[in-house]
């Protein structure tokens, strides 16, 4: 019988640590997200200051992208999370102190962001490096969509909770995302060290860059990769979601709330189900059938005109999203030597990255040429076209059967 999430977090202590530091981090990034783009809009009132707030938290992530693999592969992966979650945690208090002297300004704001994205880009490869040396390799597809739900819970329920506690002040969100960060800080310490030094010697070009030349040389990560990379890019319509909240939908601000939480209550039904029973075989087929349903749900919520409708296409959407993305992280780190998972990780979390934000970028270029219903219409088709020209360019990914050869 296959062990289920409970199983998982019952018999290895380390990885329920790993998942409850994963809980605090995503909810206290979450509740600031949330804080810091309310307080930037209240002291500016400029919706090309939010964009920028973005885009300067996204900078230290192409800024340091070769330097964040190497920095997880050479040293301790359980300190460099504990620090990352440190700056974080400090980002907050200065908030917190400036709150409460009146002295935050938009210059301090663009700042923060752009801590809170420098910590971010250490912490994201690190912490997908580490989870591997905590769960044997036979767990490791359960552990993923465990990993992955403690993301989608934060994601439907922090954003909330920032949103009702700024009601009562701004010191009321950051003064908890403190908190959360150093419980976040105190369970990654508890997590064992890697059985063996890390071999990888002092930063050079050549170990900088050996990221981005082993998955060129593996056929199969490259593929994976580069497919979330094309489908996300074509296919997210998340940007465009108040546009049919307030003219098609016909719905209100609890309504553009209902529908940016629908993909991740998807996620993370999904998620639970993979935890229960992992996909074990014919993964490159599934992976590809997850791509191709994210492809459909996103032009059948482009044509609909049903407020709950497009609802459940957005879960299925969230969904179809999680599956591709569990059989890709699982089989991407069981296919790389722990010694390399830190810099594969890192330039995964720059077409991750790179993919949403660039997605949004697209989605509302194509929107304003187009239209709204058509650019999203012609994301999904677009995905639709990636996936089936996937199929051809990597043949080995799509006949691929199991997570590790």
């Amino acid at each position: 019988m296959v062990s289920s999430t409970p199983t998982l977090l019952r018999h290895h202590r380390p990885f329920l640590a790993f998942w409850l530091a994963r809980v605090c981090t995503a909810s206290a990034f979450q509740m600031l997200t949330v804080a810091i783009g309310w307080h930037l809009y209240q002291l500016t009132s400029s919706v090309l200051d939010l964009g920028l707030a973005g885009l300067v938290e996204f900078t230290p992530r192409v800024l340091f992208m070769l330097h964040t693999g190497h920095v997880a592969d050479r040293y301790d992966r359980r300190r460099i999370a504990a620090l990352c979650q440190a700056l974080q945690g400090l980002v907050a208090l200065t908030l917190v102190v400036c709150s409460l002297s009146d002295s935050v300004s938009r210059n301090l704001i663009f700042l923060m962001a752009f801590c809170l994205g420098a910590a971010r880009a250490f912490e994201m490869p690190t912490t997908q490096a580490l989870l591997p040396n905590i769960v044997p390799a036979g767990l490791f597809p359960r552990a993923v969509a465990a990993s992955a739900s403690a993301m989608q819970m934060a994601t439907i329920v922090a954003p909330a909770a920032g949103g009702f506690l700024y009601a009562f002040g701004s010191t009321w969100v950051y003064g908890p995302s403190v908190v959360l960060y150093v419980l976040a800080m105190g369970l990654v310490s508890t997590l064992p060290a890697r059985e063996a030094a890390s071999t990888v010697g002092k930063a050079t070009l050549q170990s900088l860059l050996a990221g981005i030349h082993f998955i060129r040389s593996r056929p199969d990560i490259l593929g994976a990769i580069s497919l979330d990379l094309f489908a996300v890019l074509l296919g997210g319509a998340t940007a465009l979601l108040p546009v049919f909240a307030r003219d098609i939908l016909l719905t209100g601000p609890w309504g553009l709330g209902m529908l940016r939480s629908a993909p991740a209550v998807g996620a993370l039904v999904t998620s639970f189900w993979l935890a229960r029973f992992p996909i074990e075989r014919k993964v490159g087929r599934t992976m590809f059938a997850g791509v191709a349903v994210f492809g459909v749900a996103t032009i059948a919520f482009g044509l609909s005109t049903s407020f709950w409708f497009s609802l459940l296409v957005l879960a299925v959407l969230g969904a179809s999203d999680m599956i591709s993305m569990v059989i890709r992280g699982a089989f991407v780190q069981l296919e790389t030597p722990d010694e390399m998972r830190g810099r594969v990780s890192a330039v995964n979390g720059l077409f991750i990255g790179a993919s949403n934000q660039l997605g949004e970028f697209e989605s509302g270029f194509t929107a304003h040429w187009f239209g709204t219903v058509t650019a999203v219409v012609l994301g999904g088709v677009g995905t639709l076209v990636v996936c089936g020209a996937w199929i051809k360019l990597f043949p080995s990914l799509a006949q691929r059967d199991r997570m590790h050869r």
